[in-house]
């Protein structure tokens, strides 16, 4: 009597497992994310807000618009996006380096979870309008897919571009940097 009861004990124990194991997510690895960066916080995201509008104010006034956004405002700004939606990305983290914005964190799917890295070159068109371009996207053993890629650069688009996007016909932007852990934006009323 005894084994019976030993078997259906095993089958349970056996089952549970297995509903454990399709709970989890698969970790599918990819690119170390970086440690000691900038971290978000709701008041950057709030500072970043700030200063947008404060620049817009003022190139009302002038006739210009200079901004300046730092790793910290852009990462707080991009997990604030993330937070908001039904964004893949979570943990993101902004690295402003040598023409370069670089974006870290966390890329879920179900049932799959890879580390990323996404390569990001502003540019500015002839007209004067801002876009940025998705260079390198390293997400661990599996090729990004096409909608994914969307997803994320529509998002990063947002959130880089968003605030003066809503004025873009009124303004040109005129030059674009990324150095030393800044992106800096100058336009001129139109």
């Amino acid at each position: 009597m005894h084994a019976p009861l030993l078997r259906h004990r095993s089958a349970r124990v056996l089952a549970v497992a297995a509903l454990a194991a399709l709970a989890c997510r698969l970790n599918l690895g990819g690119p170390d994310l970086p440690s000691g960066g900038p971290q978000a916080s709701d008041r950057t995201a709030t500072e970043a807000a700030s200063a947008w509008e404060q620049a817009l104010a003022d190139a009302r006034t002038t006739g210009r618009l200079t901004i300046i956004v730092s790793e910290a405002q852009l990462t707080s700004s991009l997990a604030a996006r993330a937070a908001s939606g039904d964004s893949w990305l979570r943990s993101p983290q902004v690295s402003l380096r040598d023409g370069e914005i670089l974006v870290y964190g966390v890329v879920r799917q179900d049932p799959f979870e890879a580390n990323v890295r996404l390569s990001i070159a502003p540019v500015v068109d002839a007209e004067g309008h801002l876009g940025f371009e998705l260079g390198e996207a390293d997400f661990g053993p599996l090729p990004a897919s096409e909608g994914l890629r969307r997803n994320l650069s529509a998002m990063l688009s947002e959130v880089l571009a968003g605030p003066l996007g809503s004025l873009a016909t009124g303004f040109r932007v005129t030059s674009v940097a990324v150095a030393d852990g800044e992106l800096a934006i100058v336009a001129e009323l139109r």
